[in-house]
């Protein structure tokens, strides 16, 4: 290791105050980041709803089958992350552009595989049994959603490999920028201002897919042309072995299958709104997304709280591995309280921004209320998934998940959906069982963890 890669390196942390203090300065920017890209979600599905009931739940049903498997993707590559702010925790920088270049190539190749099977979205639909006309407008919608899921993976794969290097706040102006590209173009596709068609539910997607590939090319150009893109790899470097590929794909194949372990559900659970009509399917959709929305918050602190963890065993550092972690939980779930206040209080005010109909008003504000309930452990399990990946743990973390969320959320939606006659209300009640049970299963693996020596990877 040279000198200046010495000086460069992350210092240790030694206060509770620092801990704080150096959590936020590296979560704030990715809040707003990731906060970013679920309001352009939150976007679509406002402007969406002002169309049209119909128009909404096409989107709402093509969006919760399209999102799961981009968080798998999303998942898979978030082992760029982890390398990344190891070797930048060791003051290896010259590794980090490699293991950008390695993100980038897995996300182009996760892109395209995502992208051909949302090709096949209304089959997939019928196949699950939801209403033909739901699954036409569904698979349609899907189709548009395929041509940029390379580009959202890409852009993701930067992204990490930005926040790795303790650089986040280029994905965050990045992504208020897209804000405003998505809402313009929303204007002229949805409704078809200046002359534009009005495609509707269609015009959303195609300004989102639009939206990412513009995001993806500023991101990459950026950590092309940064003033220390010499330093860390970047420009001048070469490509790494397949061997650093291999534990990138060892972090990253668990994570995805997490991810698309919870990711899907949530989704399920759309899906299963839609056998309650298009009303319930609408009025979930919006409580989901408000959810979605907030989740960013926590999403946020575990970046940041994963890249302060991968310092921490950089640098060999076991105390602050396990003050790191336990900081990040405790700011997200103090953060999700304060949000989780909002739903309480002023849920039809939420709701009210996303549709004006008056049966899907009722149904999504005593929903959210419910959901308000499941924030703050939604916030810690996200949180403490992000530190066990940091550390290295492969597949207990996704074994833990599965329990949570199929052996016990789904089936208890079901019942108090359908079976005790709540419809969604009772759905978003089945989900609040599971990320409670995540929550405390997924901190005692940690607590359990951090007894023992965690090494870089």
């Amino acid at each position: 290791m040279d000198n200046a890669s010495q000086i460069n390196a992350p210092v240790p942390v030694r206060t509770f105050s620092d801990h704080v203090r150096l959590t936020l300065a590296l979560a704030w920017p990715v809040v707003l980041s990731r906060s970013g890209l679920m309001i352009m979600v939150s976007t679509d599905v406002a402007m969406t709803g002002h169309a049209g009931q119909i128009e909404l739940a096409h989107l709402s049903i093509a969006m919760a089958t399209q999102i799961t498997l981009m968080l798998v993707g999303i998942g898979m590559l978030f082992g760029t992350m982890v390398l990344t702010a190891q070797a930048h925790g060791a003051g290896d920088h010259a590794q980090c552009g490699g293991i950008l270049r390695l993100g980038l190539v897995h996300g182009l190749g996760l892109g395209i595989i995502v992208g051909l099977l949302c090709l096949f979205g209304e089959e997939f639909l019928l196949l699950i049994g939801q209403d033909p006309g739901i699954a036409a407008g569904g698979g349609r919608l899907m189709i548009q959603y395929a041509w940029s899921m390379p580009a959202i993976l890409m852009m993701v794969a930067t992204g990490f490999f930005l926040e790795g290097i303790s650089k986040p706040r280029p994905s965050m102006i990045v992504t208020m920028v897209a804000i405003v590209v998505n809402a313009l173009l929303n204007q002229l596709l949805i409704f078809g201002d200046y002359g534009a068609p009005a495609l509707g539910a269609e015009g959303a997607v195609i300004a989102t897919s639009i939206s990412r590939w513009l995001m993806m090319i500023a991101l990459v150009a950026y950590a092309w042309t940064m003033k220390d893109s010499v330093e860390f790899g970047v420009r001048g470097g070469r490509f790494p072995g397949w061997q650093l590929g291999k534990t990138l794909r060892k972090i990253g194949y668990p994570f995805g299958i997490a991810q698309g372990i919870e990711a899907s559900a949530f989704s399920s659970l759309v899906l299963m709104a839609g056998y309650l009509g298009t009303a319930a399917l609408g009025a979930y959709q919006i409580a989901q997304n408000l959810i979605a929305l907030a989740f960013m918050v926590a999403i946020g602190f575990g970046v940041a709280t994963g890249v302060r963890v991968g310092n921490a065993i950089g640098r060999d550092d076991q105390q602050g591995i396990f003050r790191a972690a336990w900081v990040g939980v405790g700011l997200t779930c103090v953060a999700m309280a304060f949000i989780g206040v909002a739903f309480v209080f002023i849920p039809d005010k939420l709701v009210g921004v996303y549709t004006s109909d008056p049966e899907v008003m009722a149904i999504a504000t005593a929903t959210v209320l419910v959901s308000a309930l499941l924030l703050v452990f939604d916030g810690a399990q996200g949180v403490l998934m992000s530190v066990l990946r940091s550390c290295g743990e492969v597949w207990t973390p996704v074994l833990l998940y599965g329990f949570s969320f199929w052996a016990v959320a789904i089936p208890f939606a079901a019942w108090v959906g359908f079976s005790r006659g709540y419809g969604a209300p009772g759905l978003m009640g089945g989900m609040l069982a599971g990320v409670v049970l995540a929550a405390v299963l997924l901190g005692l693996r940690f607590r359990w963890l951090a007894r023992r020596p965690i090494r870089r990877l």
